[in-house]
């Protein structure tokens, strides 16, 4: 959305007054996509034109950026009254949370999510913002990821997606395009809590307020309606038990017990979505921070050290290419170590390599040399020829993964930090394309990056993924660790009811118990559950649980080896359950 007024704006909503305060605000709001000649300085007459920092820096500050206060850059115009539409979503959105939001994770954070949409849709148009093509990537991004919990069991991805989805409604709120915009912009409504629930106090009283007759007929109208279905509802489930089972997987089970945490729940969506609202209206300009380069360095002084760290990377990734294409004999007959050793050894190490060679990136942009296009040049070629450097390292740290997963299988911590390597591949190929194309985009763009792994990890299913290549390897080798793959949530039961007995039991009973034991309504359920309950249902896991430890574990898994747990199995007085 845009803080620009539209092309009709009403009287009430953007008097002149503030619309020519808007206009004479230094940096535009979020969302507006400013032409790029308006983001850099122009030439004057008798005065040459000021290059870019770098080719990977976003254009400088708009004219008077520097001069005006950060108060003032960063401060909203104040909201319009709140209309009712607002008022009525943000009502929805506080009862849906207290109904729903009570007996776990599931469906029901999206269904919450919608009437708070719809409400910073209302309080942003009444403010004459208009929906902008990154603002409506935020928002559907954010909804999107609202989706895994509905999908998927496993808790890490779920909690992950839930992050990301709020940092991305925070983001298609505020709008933001340059580094600060997007990193502070992305952080949460914590700034519009207090003004969303003064502003929304104020709407309530002046409508209500002196209305004593229409406040009224909206309590009896409520009341009616209420009697109406619970005498009715209650006859047609007395009637019918299909309908009595139906109405009660639908209607919430809410108890007198549960008040307390009930009403917490309706004190958040409400101020939650008033926030939302808010911020809507009302955004912090965070591109308003001006975050200026380092003084420049002379080309030796700056390129020398970075040449000097460009032939270590090519000398370590001429060694590394035998590994790359030529397999695990190659590395035993160099190197003397075995496969579990030899990735180990390199992975974490790896990891960090490339978490540091952005930040040595990061740094060296901000003080390059910047005195014309031969600098420009040099700054291309070397930060350039690092970017591809670092993306054969990346590659190598994946193979050694390959390996090591090809050895011992696939746990959730392998999954993820091979994700998280991948994911710094995938901002490596961005850097080096704003090198080529210009960096207006690259905040956005590796924000967009970020969500989509994100969203990605969570629809593949990561246990799913995991108990798929442990059964695999099973087939191959005849090994399983059990340990492991009972404590997987039930998105991987699909792949683990291709066990053989009794290894599928002694895999499932756990995840079977868990399953039997829940009574979570059809909202808070994901979908993986449902399949896995519908699984067990037709082929029950039927061993007990000494029979199942006698298979024992398989392989190190986490970065440790079952075998130093510190106990004894052999101990006669050591129960394993």
């Amino acid at each position: 959305m845009s803080d620009q007024p539209s092309d009709q704006p009403s009287e009430a909503s953007n008097p002149p007054e503030k619309s020519r305060v808007a206009a004479d605000q230094p940096v535009a709001a979020s969302g507006t996509e400013e032409p790029e000649a308006q983001s850099r300085p122009s030439a004057q007459p008798g005065r040459p034109a000021v290059p870019p920092a770098n080719p990977w820096a976003h254009g400088a500050g708009a004219p008077g950026a520097g001069t005006a206060g950060v108060t003032a850059r960063l401060r909203p115009a104040a909201p319009p009254p709140i209309l009712p539409a607002v008022l009525w979503a943000v009502l929805a959105t506080a009862v849906l949370s207290a109904l729903l939001l009570g007996d776990g994770l599931g469906l029901n954070l999206l269904i919450v999510a919608v009437p708070a949409a719809l409400a910073a849709y209302f309080a942003a148009r009444a403010a004459g913002r208009r929906l902008r093509p990154w603002t409506a990537t935020w928002a559907v991004g954010g909804l999107a990821l609202l989706a895994v919990p509905a999908l998927r069991d496993a808790g890490w991805p779920t909690f992950l997606a839930v992050v990301s989805a709020f940092a991305l409604g925070s983001l298609a709120l505020h709008g933001g395009r340059s580094w600060p915009g997007v990193l502070i912009g992305s952080l949460g409504l914590a700034d519009s809590v207090v003004p969303g629930a003064r502003w929304g106090w104020r709407g309530v009283r002046e409508r209500v307020g002196g209305s004593p007759v229409r406040w009224g007929t909206v309590l009896r109208t409520a009341a009616v309606a209420l009697v109406l279905l619970i005498v009715f509802g209650t006859l047609f489930a007395s009637a019918d038990a299909a309908f009595a089972d139906l109405l009660g997987s639908l209607v919430p089970d809410v108890s007198l017990g549960d008040g307390p945490w009930r009403g917490f729940l309706l004190v958040l969506g409400l101020a939650g979505a008033l926030a939302a609202a808010h911020t809507a209206a009302a955004p912090v300009r965070w591109d308003g921070i001006t975050v200026r380069p380092g003084k420049p360095r002379g080309r030796a002084e700056w390129a020398l050290p970075l040449i000097v760290l460009n032939l270590l990377f090519a000398a370590f990734i001429t060694l590394q290419l035998v590994v790359l294409f030529g397999g695990y004999d190659e590395v035993r007959e160099v190197t003397g170590l075995s496969h579990a050793e030899y990735a180990r050894q390199g992975f974490w190490q790896l990891l960090w390599a490339t978490l540091l060679t952005l930040l040595v990136i990061a740094l060296a942009l901000r003080w390059a040399p910047r005195g014309g296009r031969g600098d420009r040049t040099l700054v291309r070629a070397v930060l350039g020829s690092l970017c591809v450097l670092t993306l054969v390292v990346v590659a190598s740290a994946l193979r050694r993964m390959d390996l090591y997963v090809a050895e011992y299988g696939l746990t959730r911590l392998r999954i993820s930090v091979a994700a998280m390597e991948l994911w710094l591949g995938v901002v490596l190929l961005l850097i080096l394309a704003a090198g080529v194309f210009g960096a207006r985009f690259l905040p956005r763009a590796i924000a967009v990056s970020a969500a989509a792994g994100v969203l990605a990890f969570g629809l593949i299913s990561p246990d799913g993924v995991i108990a798929e290549q442990n059964v695999q390897r099973f087939g191959d080798r005849g090994t399983i660790d059990i340990d492991y793959v009972k404590d997987l949530s039930a998105d991987a039961v699909p792949a683990l009811d291709r066990l053989p007995e009794p290894q599928r039991s002694c895999a499932l009973r756990i995840i079977q118990s868990d399953i039997r034991s829940a009574d979570s309504p059809w909202y808070a359920t994901s979908w993986g559950e449902r399949q896995a309950e519908e699984i067990l249902k037709k082929r029950p896991a039927t061993s007990e649980g000494r029979d199942c430890y006698v298979l024992g574990g398989d392989g190190v898994r986490d970065g440790y080896d079952p075998d130093d747990d510190g106990y004894d199995p052999d101990d006669d007085g050591y129960d394993p359950y």
